[in-house]
């Protein structure tokens, strides 16, 4: 399984937030509502960063040596879905709510309603804490490699040049 690169979720928060723009600029020229979650969702959020760092808890106890009983090896490999999930579904929703604040920002003050100013600020935190949270529990995941070598063996001269990472 492969982990997260952090350029993917990049990738995804820029694309989301161009979309998000695009959006709010469109349901303007509609006159329509502007494209925010609503404060509920918060909660959702709140309930999916609990259950992810109850899974990656679970499987660091374990793997850290916690081992009275055995690990479902079908949970840990969901765990790191979920975590996966969880980042991803994060920057989805941190983007979509920057591409939403670049647009109501210049007009914030003609507008006079700070409430959705809050609104798209804690949306936009709540998708930070997820891709975050998604990070650390995924690092939860991961199996610390083994020595493959014996500890009495010497090291291999190093060529010239040749630093600590070559």
């Amino acid at each position: 399984m492969r982990t997260i690169k952090p350029a993917w979720l990049v990738v995804t928060g820029l694309v989301a937030a161009s979309a998000g723009w695009v959006a709010t600029v469109l349901a303007n020229r509609a006159s329509m509502a502007m494209p925010v979650l609503p404060w509920s969702s918060l909660l959702t959020m709140a309930v999916i960063v609990v259950l992810t760092l109850m899974l990656g808890l679970r499987v660091r106890a374990w793997r850290n040596g916690d081992r009275k009983r055995m690990l479902n090896p079908i949970l840990a490999a969901r765990t790191v879905l979920f975590a996966q999930a969880c980042a991803y579904s994060g920057a989805l929703l941190l983007g979509w709510h920057a591409g939403i604040l670049a647009d109501v920002l210049p007009t914030l003050g003609l507008r006079g309603n700070l409430d959705i100013l809050w609104q798209i600020l804690s949306l936009a935190g709540g998708g930070a804490v997820m891709v975050a949270v998604g990070l650390i529990v995924e690092r939860f995941c991961r199996v610390p490699p083994e020595d493959s070598e014996p500890a009495d063996t010497e090291p291999k001269p190093r060529a010239a040049g040749e630093g600590e990472y070559a």
